[in-house]
């Protein structure tokens, strides 16, 4: 699948990052690489939801980035 959105840092202490959708859905990034750990920038993401992994955090649905772009 592929989501366009805004990274954001989500909760208390080291928190963890996520993805927020055009479209308002929150998807929680699993392992996202250094350069998408920044807060309020544009990409594009490829992955797959993971619905064999649980966090921490329960934001959204586990999402693997396989690859990105900014935007």
């Amino acid at each position: 699948m592929t989501v366009t959105g805004t990274v954001e840092k989500k909760g208390f202490g080291f928190g963890t990052w996520a993805l927020v959708a055009e479209d308002g859905t929150t998807y929680e990034l699993k392992d996202p690489a250094a350069e998408l750990k920044q807060e309020g920038i544009k990409v594009e993401i490829k992955g797959k939801i993971r619905e064999d992994v649980m966090t921490i955090a329960m934001i959204g649905a586990v999402l693997e980035v396989e690859s990105y772009k900014l935007l």
